[in-house]
């Protein structure tokens, strides 16, 4: 049997070739479509434009028209005089008098002058008594100076006579403690309606005690009446460890 094919014919011998050209001409190909540029197109001409200058804007028209006023009114008519006559009569109007020619006689009884006592407020506060108390060996002082005599007085009293010791059994915290009093200067100067608040029971009970030893007094006076006086009085003492 005879072969048609040429014996020295072998592709396999060129496929080397073929694959470098193939990979040149893939290459070339991708080279020219990276440097392929596009340009915009140019007119040289738009034509002819025309524009109308006829156009016209409508104007808002902004004149104001303010109306019509009307008319003053007309000024009133003048009263008519109705003239009379020389002849004619005129009847005249007589006012008659009512009085009378008789005195009443008008009896003056005695006037009786009445004197009110001012109303004076049973009880004044110490601040604004105008004459206050005197405290027993305060007589000698001047009218300003007897109220500060006053209070002095009742302070000393209340730091001999007060018990601090109390305090200290009644086993109270350290620090500064507060006993308000308040009582009452009678019309006679005797010290009542004693009330006192405390952080303890005890405390209010020996500051009535001592506030009660306070002696008789001169009572104090508005208007020239004797009445009560109120007085407030703080005790503060200080409970120490």
């Amino acid at each position: 049997m005879n072969l048609k094919k040429n014996p020295k014919a072998n592709l396999e011998n060129y496929s080397t070739f073929f694959m470098q050209l193939g990979l040149v001409l893939a290459l070339l190909v991708s080279l020219l479509s990276i440097e392929y540029k596009t340009y915009d197109r140019s007119l040289s001409s738009l034509g002819n434009l025309t524009i109308n200058d006829d156009l016209e804007e409508d104007v808002p028209i902004t004149e104001r028209i303010e109306p019509i006023k009307p008319p003053p009114p007309p000024p009133p008519a003048p009263e008519i005089i109705q003239v009379v006559k020389d002849k004619e009569d005129i009847k005249e109007t007589v006012l008659q008098s009512t009085e009378t020619n008789e005195t009443e006689k008008i009896e003056v009884k005695d006037i009786v002058t009445v004197n009110e006592d001012e109303d004076v407020a049973e009880d004044v506060p110490f601040a604004i008594i105008e004459n206050a108390p005197v405290f027993p060996g305060c007589e000698n002082k001047p009218k300003s100076e007897q109220k500060k005599c006053l209070s002095d007085n009742i302070t000393a009293l209340v730091n001999k006579k007060f018990n601090v010791d109390l305090a200290a059994d009644l086993g109270l915290t350290p620090g500064k403690k507060r006993i308000s009093v308040i009582f009452k200067i009678d019309k006679n100067g005797e010290v009542v309606d004693i009330q006192a608040r405390a952080p303890h029971p005890r405390l209010e009970k020996e500051a009535i005690r001592v506030v009660g030893l306070i002696p008789k007094m001169t009572p104090g006076k508005q208007r020239g009446r004797a009445v009560g006086v109120k007085y407030s009085l703080p005790i503060v003492f200080n409970v120490q460890e």
